[in-house]
């Protein structure tokens, strides 16, 4: 199987949409080095990203590198014929124009709608190209992967997509947080970022989507510290006026330039995540902190318990006194905190790589038979 990619986030996005799209080729190219994966990149790009089994396929004259986004966006077409591909896979809400009449089949990745669901998050300009992209992948696409229910929900209700062309097929996260590290890893971490003996972790960009502040609030129920991992917006100023006001500078440590592998060591090294995010498509942080055997702390709405599963810890998002309670709760009572460890690390087995590669395989396959019924083949897409 010939299968190309969208690979613009892969090279040049280090967080969120970059993540999916790295470790989805890496999984498919990992557990399933028999298919030719085609990587289609506008521009050179930041990101060291190299997989064995797989092609970077650039803009092929002057003029296509010279207006790379037309070239990704509509005359890559062209392209992709060339190469003879049996499948066309973007993997970050958007599509070709065009695509529908290539002759190639396709399948996109809608990861949310969430300019749909809180507009006063977005300029207007960007809602009406992020709503135009949606609408027309949507439409123009074989078969549409969500990776979440909730997605699925929202897509169903804000495009009006037929539920049968949309499987749920969910994320999972880099294997650097399935990794065991020696004691002297971890110290050297440990020393270089300067972290507490104990401490509460928040993971993701500094923005109030992300609701940080009611992380930062819960300080005042309880007696651990802080480190926060994420990269910076102007909502940080925000958060640093509480801190200031509170005197909780000394509780409250940022990092950033933080490598995957030293990420996943400060996961392991944290008494729990606080996650308090007012929305996601699926909540990636959650599942490197079930792998990581830490506890979790997170949003009681939207699609949390889905990575989180039963044995989480859900709040109303802005509830910082109930996120004070619980982590008190976890501090007090050890069984209770080692029950978290033990079943949540069980439920994350389900986000492993090689079943997610599986029903990736599983579903192009359907679309390449057309008619034939998808079937899942471990991870729990619907």
């Amino acid at each position: 199987m010939r299968v190309g990619f969208d690979a613009k986030r892969a090279f040049h996005n280090r967080s969120g949409l970059g993540n999916y799209s790295r470790d989805l080729v890496r999984i498919l190219a990992t557990h399933y080095p028999q298919h030719e994966l085609f990587l289609y990149n506008p521009r050179p790009g930041s990101i060291a990203f190299k997989v064995e089994n797989t092609r970077e396929i650039f803009p092929q004259n002057w003029i296509f590198r010279k207006m790379s986004s037309i070239w990704r966006r509509k005359w890559i077409i062209r392209q992709l014929q060339t190469d003879q591909l049996d499948i066309f896979h973007g993997l970050s809400n958007e599509l070709p124009a065009g695509i529908q009449n290539s002759g190639i089949p396709s399948v996109v990745t809608l990861h949310d709608l969430i300019f749909y669901k809180y507009p006063e998050w977005y300029k207007k300009a960007d809602r009406i190209i992020q709503s135009q992209k949606s609408i027309q992948a949507a439409e123009d696409a074989t078969r549409i992967i969500a990776i979440s229910q909730q997605t699925k929900n929202d897509i169903i209700k804000y495009l009006g997509t037929e539920k049968e062309k949309i499987t749920v097929i969910y994320q999972g996260c880099h294997p650097a947080f399935k990794e065991i590290y020696n004691s002297a890893v971890v110290q050297a971490v440990r020393q270089k970022f300067k972290l507490p003996g104990e401490f509460i972790l928040n993971v993701g960009t500094i923005e109030p989507r992300k609701n940080l502040l009611t992380t930062v609030k819960s300080l005042l129920h309880h007696n651990f510290p802080l480190v926060v991992v994420g990269k910076a917006t102007g909502y940080k100023k925000t958060v640093e006026e509480f801190i200031d006001k509170n005197q909780l500078k000394s509780r409250v440590q940022f990092l950033e330039g933080v490598s995957m592998a030293e990420l996943a060591i400060i996961y392991q090294q944290a008494f729990t995540l606080c996650y308090p995010s007012i929305y996601e498509g699926f909540g990636i942080p959650i599942i490197e902190a079930l792998f990581s055997k830490t506890p979790v702390i997170t949003n009681e709405e939207g699609c949390f318990k889905e990575a989180g599963g039963p044995d989480s810890f859900y709040i109303p998002a802005m509830d910082y006194i109930a996120m004070g309670k619980i982590i008190q709760q976890l501090q007090d009572d050890t069984e209770c905190y080692q029950n978290c460890v033990d079943k949540g690390y069980q439920f994350a087995e389900q986000f492993r790589d090689e079943r997610i590669a599986a029903d990736l395989i599983s579903l192009y396959n359907a679309v390449l038979e057309k008619n034939t019924p998808y079937e899942n083949t471990g991870s729990r897409a619907v």
